[in-house]
């Protein structure tokens, strides 16, 4: 590097930096800034805070690594403060007094990081935070930092050629090797005086630093009890993948991430516990007891025979994830799957209607079957849904003709296409969320039938779980190991699609049906304060949490109409999409109106917010809530609510499932959709305005975001 990652310029010892985090952040990172080695403070800040939003920085033992990696940087940097007062990070055994902030190029090479991964690495020995803590001055910490990026030639010497520790820790690694010794027994299980084996994976969102950290504190635990472990970190440095031997050999499996597991399938059949990162940092005893116990059971959660990046764990307990959380996170796979599908079917559908006019809906695949660019269509005329001749009683003549026409009844085509796939995919993707890839062919296979049933969304819901159910448990069989290589591949796709089908042909697929039917016509049926009172409640939701489960659900429930090409779903359609612009685009125009309640940064994310909001894209107001849940969340939902209610009052529909503001021409009446879109953003600015200034500190300057972030 041109120069040390530290210098005395970047230091604060025993220093009052603020009472939140921001404002601890923003000093460290001005600290940067002055020091040459960052050129955007704003730009920097907003990093450092988005890493926040992921996951909290704060670390057991009074430690915080805010850390990222950003354009403003200039080459890798560390500000290094040591707090009096203490400031929350988000750790749960309180404060943190030591801040070390790591910044890192957006475009460095990885020799960077893996100097700013020793770091972190660090971190979780002793005797270096217990130096930091006794510096006397700035040159002293300064001193201690490089010591462990750059170590004496004699303590880089003892570490063996075969070791699987970072070199920041071959010292520690060495001192435990005669209690390591002394214990091997003990750690076996058996008489047999061979140390158990584990191997872990270790991965953070950024990868920078929790993913090393979390690998050394393990390392060392391991070390303390005379177990063999090999650790693979997945970070932003690289990852030098483990010998398939060694996995062969483990008995069993650590997975303490906050990511997917590349390349998962490796380690199949293996007991394995799950944890997030920063578990495997506070509470690596716990960890490994928990490894050490799956690897003596039979019935131990195992990683599936046919394991991707997801979660592919089977069996047992094991993992701190709730059953219910587990069929959450799975159904929310299968709609974040959907949606692509949805959203651009929906949008060539309403391209369809922008070329050919809404009448291309009845005769469209006429149209585009029939027809070529050197056969155009000329007027058409149309009956019950069929292409008849002119002067047909009772028939109706095509808004447009010749090339517009075709064009319109292909994009149309395409689109119908498009979504045809999404009752398919959404259940298939929730097996595929429960039960990994054996289950994806069992849930597509139960999802074409909800389909042609008549079950739809319903339908798709429910064979989605019960195929990834079901598949999971068949992973679990004990089969001979003959005929273990033909399970994943052969025969649970078989018998689970078996199974599906049977079940939706015998037993639910018309109470399935009945049930759509019954709902659609419920909502076909609805007027008056009962529609309205609905739209109140899809503008909620999608306000709730803004792109989480609760907005999900709704947006699906909206989409799935459209499937089902019932004309009370436009009205929910557009009703759901209108209340979903409203929450950027108010906190947009709240940063304009009362810049002084709202950071820099929040000011900067305001701006990003308008154009977010005008795509429909609801999670632009994500680091509002984020920061300020309390009086944000309820003002974003009043207002969500008045765009739904006016939506359904004004009777808007919508053909496009995305795209706010610019498929107005797929919007009918579109100054209803305006209206609503407009009342809502008002009502919401002004409650979150009103709300931030009742309990508004008088200083001058806006106050910061409290410091706790949601990870």
């Amino acid at each position: 590097m041109s120069q040390p990652i530290i210098e005395t310029a970047t230091v604060r010892l025993d220093a009052d930096l603020g009472s939140t985090k921001d404002e601890v952040i923003r000093s460290l990172a001005g600290a940067l800034v002055d020091a040459g080695r960052a050129d955007d403070l704003d730009a920097l800040v907003s990093d450092l805070m988005a890493r926040e939003g992921k996951a909290a920085t704060g670390m057991k033992g009074g430690i915080a690594i805010p850390h990222c990696k950003s354009e403003a940087v200039a080459e890798p940097s560390l500000g290094f403060a040591r707090l009096d007062p203490p400031v929350d990070f988000g750790a749960k055994d309180g404060p943190a007094d030591l801040v070390l902030m790591i910044g890192a190029p957006a475009g460095g090479g990885k020799e960077h990081l893996k100097i700013l991964a020793t770091l972190a690495r660090n971190l979780v020995r002793s005797e270096f935070v217990d130096a930091l803590r006794a510096a006397a001055t700035p040159e002293d910490a300064v001193a201690v930092i490089q010591g462990v990026l750059t170590p004496a030639p004699d303590a880089s010497s003892s570490s063996a050629p075969g070791s699987t520790s970072a070199a920041s820790t071959a010292t520690t690694a060495a001192a435990t090797s005669t209690a390591a010794a002394t214990t091997t027994t003990t750690a076996s299980g058996t008489g047999g005086g061979q140390p158990l084996r584990l191997v872990a994976v270790t991965a953070c969102p950024t990868g920078i630093a929790h993913t090393y950290m979390a690998a050394d504190s393990l390392d060392q635990e391991a070390a303390r009890r005379g177990v063999e472990l090999q650790v693979e970190t997945q970070g932003s440095a690289g990852a030098t993948p483990l010998d398939p031997a060694v996995i062969e050999a483990a008995d069993a499996v650590i997975f303490a991430t906050d990511v997917g597991v590349r390349d998962r399938g490796r380690f199949a059949g293996k007991p394995v516990v799950e944890y997030g990162v920063k578990k495997a940092i506070d509470s690596p005893a716990r960890v490994l007891d928990e490894a050490l116990a799956a690897a003596g059971d039979p019935d131990a959660k195992r990683v599936s025979a046919a394991s991707g990046s997801g979660d592919s764990s089977t069996g047992g307990s094991g993992s701190d994830e709730h059953w219910a959380r587990g069929l959450q996170r799975a159904v929310m796979t299968g709609v974040s799957y959907m949606i692509p599908f949805v959203a651009a079917g929906g949008l060539l559908l309403a391209l369809g209607f922008l070329f050919a006019g809404y009448d291309v809906a009845f005769v469209w695949q006429e149209v585009a079957t029939g027809f070529t660019l050197t056969d155009l269509p000329g007027q058409v005329w149309y009956l019950d849904g069929e292409i008849v001749s002119a002067g047909t009683a009772g028939a109706e003549m095509l808004t447009h003709a010749g090339l517009r026409l075709y064009i319109g009844a292909v994009l149309f085509a395409i689109g119908q296409a498009a979504m045809g796939f999404m009752i398919a995919v959404l259940s298939g993707y929730i097996a595929y969320g429960l039960a990994d890839r054996p289950g994806i062919a069992p849930g597509f296979v139960g999802g074409a039938l909800s389909a042609t049933l008549g079950a739809g969304f319903i339908g798709a819901l429910v064979t989605g779980i019960l195929a990834g159910y079901l598949v999971r448990w068949m992973t679990t069989w004990k089969t001979p190991r003959w005929l273990s290589g033909l399970m994943p591949v052969v025969l649970i796709p078989l018998l689970g699609s078996l199974a599906i089908g049977l079940l939706m042909f015998l037993l639910l697929g018309r109470p399935l049906a009945s049930l759509t039917s019954a709902m659609e016509s419920w909502l076909g049926g609805m007027s008056g304060s009962s529609v309205i009172l609905l739209g109140i409640i899809l503008g909620l939701m999608m306000c709730f949490d803004l792109g989480g489960p609760v907005n999900k659900a709704a947006y699906t429930f909206a989409t799935a109409g459209l499937v089902a090409d019932n004309p009370a779903s436009l009205r929910i359609m557009a009703a759901v999409m209108a209340a979903g612009m409203v929450p950027p685009l108010a906190m947009g125009l709240a940063t304009v109106v009362r810049k002084r309640l709202f950071t820099e940064v929040e000011q900067e994310n305001g701006r990003a917010a308008f154009l977010l909001g005008a795509s429909f894209i609801t999670e632009g107001a994500i680091p509002f809530a984020a920061a300020d849940p309390v009086r944000v969340i309820p003002s974003m939902m009043a207002g969500g609510a008045v765009t739904g209610a006016l939506i359904m009052a004004f009777s808007v529909e919508s053909y496009a499932p995305h795209g706010g503001l610019f498929v107005v021409f797929a919007i009918n009446p579109v100054w209803g959709y305006l209206v609503a879109i407009l009342a809502g953003m008002l009502v919401s600015t002004t409650a979150v305005v009103l709300a931030k200034s009742a309990r508004r500190d008088p200083a001058p300057v806006a106050a910061p975001a409290p410091a706790t972030v949601a990870a």
